[in-house]
């Protein structure tokens, strides 16, 4: 399961995370977010150890989305010690979820 990315929690989580993050920018509104969402569920569980996966609610932490310059869901972002490495906009299968995470 991925995790709840908060603006408490982003710190620790993935600055701070001794592995690759992927992030996944979503609305529970968004069409194009549900159908990717048990993708990025079941992805979290294969990458474990390896990378972590999490979920930023954009209608609940809009200063996280703002920061990233998120104008539309779903964005993946892979950040990788604190930075971010690469940019998605749009629903990914799992092969290229694991490609953008180097795994």
């Amino acid at each position: 399961m991925a995790l709840k990315i908060t603006k408490a929690s982003f710190q620790k989580e993935v600055i701070e995370s001794e592995v690759p993050v992927l992030l996944d920018f979503w609305a529970p509104w968004c069409g194009p977010c549900k159908m990717i969402g048990p993708i990025i569920d079941e992805l979290a569980t294969e990458v474990e150890g390896k990378a972590k996966v999490g979920k930023i609610n954009v209608d609940e932490e809009g200063e996280l989305a703002a920061k990233f310059n998120v104008m539309s869901i779903p964005t993946l972002l892979i950040m990788k010690n604190g930075k971010v490495v690469s940019t998605s906009v749009g629903a990914k299968n799992k092969a290229q979820l694991l490609q953008m995470l180097g795994l």
